[in-house]
C-alpha cells in the first residue's frame, strides 16, 4: 500500500466475509484505498503485526456489525475493534475515525459492541450493498471533513440512530423521574 494513512480498514467476522467483500469492491471501484485482509495478506506475512500496523495507520476504521458479531463472544475482529477504540482515544473528537456499518437487521440495543461505537452514527448496508451516498460520505471523511452527525432527514444511506437513541432513552427516564418528583412535591404541599 502506498498511502496507508488514506486507507479504510474493514473489520468483520469471518461469517460476514461476503458482505465485507462487497463493501470493499464498491469503495475500491470509487478509487478509495481499502485494507481488506483477504486481498492484503500474503502467505508468510506476519498477519497479526500487519493488521495492527494497518489499524494504527488507517484513516477510517469500518467495523462490520451483524448477528454473527453479536453471537460470537470471541473472535479476532473483537481485538481489531479494541485496537481501533484504543486509537480513537488519541484522535481529536471532531475527526471521524470510527464508521460502523450494520449489514443485517440487528438492533443496536441488542448488539455487543464497544461503547465508543455507540457514540457515532451507524450506517445500514444490508448484505454489504453500498449505495453511492455512503461512498460519497467516505470520500468526504477521507478528504478531512469534520465528523458530524447528518442533519435530520439527510442521511448517507440508511442509518441506525445510535447516537440519538441513547440520549433519548436517558431523557425519557429523567422525564419520568422529574414527573414522580413533581407529583410527590405536590402531594406534600397539599398534605
Amino acid at each position: 500500500m502506498t498511502e496507508p494513512s488514506r486507507a479504510v480498514f474493514l473489520s468483520y467476522a469471518s461469517q460476514d466475509a461476503a458482505a465485507a467483500q462487497k463493501i470493499c469492491q464498491t469503495l475500491r471501484a470509487a478509487g478509495i484505498e481499502v485494507w481488506f485482509d483477504q486481498s492484503e495478506l500474503r502467505g508468510g506475512d506476519a498477519w497479526d503485526h500487519s493488521i495492527r500496523r494497518q489499524i494504527r495507520n488507517c484513516a477510517l476504521f469500518v467495523p462490520v456489525i451483524s448477528r454473527h458479531t453479536h453471537e460470537r463472544a470471541e473472535g479476532y475482529f473483537r481485538l481489531e475493534w479494541k485496537l481501533a477504540v484504543d486509537r480513537s482515544h488519541l484522535i481529536t473528537a471532531n475527526k471521524a475515525f470510527l464508521l460502523p456499518v450494520v449489514i443485517d437487521d440487528i438492533d443496536e440495543d441488542e448488539e455487543n459492541v464497544p461503547d465508543k461505537f455507540r457514540e457515532v452514527q451507524w450506517r445500514r448496508l444490508p448484505g454489504g450493498e453500498t449505495p453511492p451516498a455512503f461512498v460519497e460520505r467516505v470520500q468526504r471523511l477521507l478528504s478531512g471533513e469534520p465528523a458530524s452527525t447528518p442533519k435530520r432527514g439527510h442521511t448517507t444511506g440508511s442509518t441506525v440512530p445510535t447516537s440519538a437513541a441513547g440520549p433519548r432513552r436517558f431523557r425519557r427516564r429523567w422525564g419520568t423521574v422529574h414527573g414522580v418528583i413533581a407529583a410527590s412535591a405536590a402531594a406534600l404541599v397539599l398534605a
